[in-house]
């Protein structure tokens, strides 16, 4: 596979070959989003504000599936990322190939799971009785989907495991805006309401996890080893889950308490719930591409580790931070003076004025932080990508449990307040555990190469 118009993250600049890479990335994510937010628009304006928050609440819920597939992809990606860095042909496509049989086998489980627990989750939630409806259906066809999730998630990490993030781009331009159109046929054409928005998700993923498949398959067949590839080999799958099997567990936590500040969001009722709704769809377009950044940076520095220039690492550290410093700045200017106008986007202002309060409130508190978020996230790319996954775990959980302790804990005082002012206090506290150990430089002797020379011999 000819890698000629991908930036060279081994030999070329760290701070130019950073660029290239991240920006596909960030763009193809904000397409993502935009197919997100106008799934949240067209519910909220067209059927309205309960549906609004039935939507939002099963959002926690898919979170939990998503974080799983994202999971299980850091660790193949690490692997790969490595594994191409080191110029280990044979065995970096064997794992690919692994990773792509595992990852569907583990979406079909799943998605028998989701549909027998559907409504037991909605109900642990404490899901008001006039949204319980309309969430079960939304879950259920989002579980019927879950596969194309999966293979999307590990394709597309793929690529950009092997430094390929404009084809990520082209699929996710292509599925948002496929989903774009279907919202508006389903919903204000046919009138289906939550569950028209669930199937041109479904739809969308599935064929653009199809078409991604397909591509990866092709430009798999330019790669020369000299030796018979393995389709599953369990000595690549175990050593993908070193990463995997933790950053699963990591992220399957941090869904989890994803779930539980919403169930705290449920208990306030459906003007809060629908503000927070509104509210986190903004906070997830201002976020991923600082997620973006990170996962860039994790992608770089598995590379150079691989090809044991860790003395790279560190300058695509700092042009991480720098890239995060600028889109911060940008966004905190934004938010702050039209953050009233975008949370009107979702809902009727004259009806729904009280839940566009709330969501106001909610993001001029967290924008202020987020350069700490950015920054956090960029020191975990390199924890992640060196294989030090272990504090990049600690980093993460001790961010999100934090959050939830505090949300509850402080509602007591100042009620749904609590659940905005409780992030960015996770954010600081996860930021000085990375922060910590980066400085250790204990990260450079994680490299999970001499795993697979140890295996190959």
């Amino acid at each position: 596979m000819s890698n000629r118009k991908a930036p060279d993250m081994i030999n070329g600049n760290p701070t130019s070959s950073l660029v290239l890479f991240t920006l596909p990335i960030i763009l193809g994510n904000l397409f993502q989003q935009l197919y997100n937010i106008v799934d949240s628009i067209v519910v909220g304006r067209c059927v309205g504000g309960d549906a609004l928050a039935a939507v939002g609440t099963s959002s926690a819920i898919t979170f939990l599936f998503v974080a799983i597939a994202t999971g299980s992809s850091i660790g193949s990606t690490v692997v790969i990322s490595q594994l191409y860095g080191a110029k280990q042909m044979k065995e970096m496509m064997t794992s690919i190939y692994t990773a792509i049989i595992a990852i569907v086998v583990i979406a079909l489980v799943l998605t028998g799971i989701g549909i027998l627990l559907n409504q037991s989750i909605l109900r642990l939630m404490n899901t008001p009785e006039k949204l319980f409806d309309e969430a079960s259906i939304y879950l259920h066809i989002y579980f019927l989907g879950l596969v194309f999730l999966f293979l999307y998630n590990i394709t597309n990490a793929i690529f950009n495991a092997l430094g390929e993030s404009k084809i990520p781009l082209m699929f996710l331009t292509f599925s948002s805006i496929l989903n774009i159109v279907l919202d508006l046929l389903f919903v204000i054409q046919y009138g289906q309401g939550v569950a028209g928005v669930a199937w041109a998700t479904l739809i969308s993923q599935a064929l653009a996890a199809f078409l991604s498949l397909c591509v990866l398959l092709i430009r798999l067949r330019k790669f020369k080893t000299e030796e018979g590839i393995r389709y599953f080999d369990f000595a690549s799958f175990n050593r993908m889950c070193k990463i995997a099997l933790p950053s699963t567990l990591q992220q399957s936590i941090v869904s989890i308490g994803t779930v539980c500040v919403q169930s705290l969001v449920n208990i306030f009722g459906s003007v809060v719930m629908a503000g927070y709704a509104a509210a986190t769809k903004i906070d997830n377009i201002a976020i991923n591409p600082m997620v973006n950044i990170g996962n860039a940076v994790s992608t770089f520095t598995a590379q150079n580790i691989g090809a044991n220039k860790p003395e790279r690492v560190s300058k695509g550290y700092r042009a991480g931070i720098m890239m995060n410093a600028v889109i911060c700045g940008v966004l905190l200017v934004l938010v702050f003076l039209f953050g009233d106008k975008i949370i009107g986007v979702f809902m009727d202002s004259g009806k729904s004025a009280d839940s566009i309060a709330v969501g106001v409130k909610y993001i001029h508190v967290v924008s202020v932080f987020y350069f700490i978020m950015g920054f956090m996230n960029v020191t975990n790319g390199v924890l992640r990508g060196s294989g030090d996954i272990r504090f990049f775990m600690l980093s993460t959980l001790c961010n999100f449990s934090s959050r939830v302790i505090f949300a509850y804990t402080l509602s007591i005082f100042i009620e749904e307040h609590a659940i905005w002012w409780s992030i960015p206090i996770g954010w600081i506290l996860g930021l000085i555990i990375s922060r910590l150990r980066y400085g250790t430089g204990k990260w450079k002797t994680k490299s999970l190469v001499d795993d697979c020379h140890e295996a190959e011999d």
